[in-house]
């Protein structure tokens, strides 16, 4: 019954997650691998190009899918402010917030210092300069999640429960970041200092993969929710004085974080009445 519904769903369209996971890694990595070996001005101009890349391949799949309920599930969740659940994107903040919070208040036994809770003087990548880094962090809130929700969440998500979404989906975005770590003026570069990092980098990434699928469900699949939440996120990532030992810690405590809203919300992540239809 379960296969009828996913040939006869979501209006006549089949999404193709494989496929879009081929060409959003072949067109960013196509701009991420020559960098590694560039000037870091040229680098960090190919690394801006690659992360544009996942939402150019989302918008022209959806665009030459031949679906009108596909542009316009698209159009809805980017535009659509009448999805958005405020409340939930603010108690989505705060909970980022508390994490952050926590995760300092604990480094703390580990040695680590109080002078955390300041912002820090610059941001994490080095390349682009202050403003430029700015910049970067809003492109990158924007562009990623127009990319991995205009059509790659949905495009797993179509096929299986949430829960085993966002763990696919969690290791395949995590791993996507692989050649940023051999781009001098990255973050990424900037944990090769120390395995440890590197490690807990690509592994948090999979965490925090389930928290943001909780924005996006939470308000009814919508981007703009998405956005805001993962631009809070950057900035508190890129400007509170945590050190990378910090960092470390507060993986331990998004998976916490991770686990505590699952269990509360344990229908969203386990039904499976979405399956075939979410285009309706």
């Amino acid at each position: 019954m379960k296969e009828n519904q996913k040939n006869t769903g979501n209006k006549g369209y089949r999404y193709r997650p494989v496929y879009y996971f081929a060409m959003a890694y072949l067109f960013t990595w196509i701009f991420w691998i020559p960098a590694i070996f560039l000037p870091e001005n040229i680098a960090m101009t190919l690394m801006i190009l690659g992360l544009i890349a996942p939402a150019v391949v989302s918008t022209v799949f959806i665009l030459c899918s031949g679906s009108d309920a596909l542009k316009k599930d698209l159009k809805d969740k980017i535009f659509g402010f009448y999805k958005v659940k405020w409340l939930n994107v603010i108690l989505s903040v705060i909970v980022f917030a508390m994490i952050v919070v926590c995760s300092i208040l604990l480094s703390l036994v580990f040695g680590q210092s109080i002078n955390q809770f300041a912002f820090s003087d610059d941001f994490n990548f080095t390349g682009v300069g202050v403003a430029s880094a700015l910049v970067t962090i809003i492109i990158a809130s924007i562009l990623e999640e127009v990319g991995w929700k205009g059509y790659c969440e949905d495009s797993i998500g179509n096929y299986m429960n949430w829960f085993w979404e966002s763990v696919i989906f969690g290791a395949i975005w995590s791993f996507w970041h692989f050649p940023l770590l051999f781009i001098k003026g990255t973050y990424q570069a900037g944990l090769m200092v120390n395995p440890l990092f590197v490690v807990n980098f690509f592994v948090s990434a999979i965490a925090m993969g389930f928290i943001i699928t909780w924005v996006y469900l939470a308000s009814n699949r919508s981007i703009l929710a998405c956005i805001i939440f993962h631009l809070f996120v950057n900035f508190m990532q890129e400007k509170i004085a945590m050190t990378p030992e910090t960092k470390c810690v507060e993986t331990i405590i998004v998976f916490i974080a991770t686990v505590i809203i699952v269990i509360a919300n344990k229908d969203m992540f386990f039904e499976e009445r979405h399956v075939g239809h979410i285009l309706e």
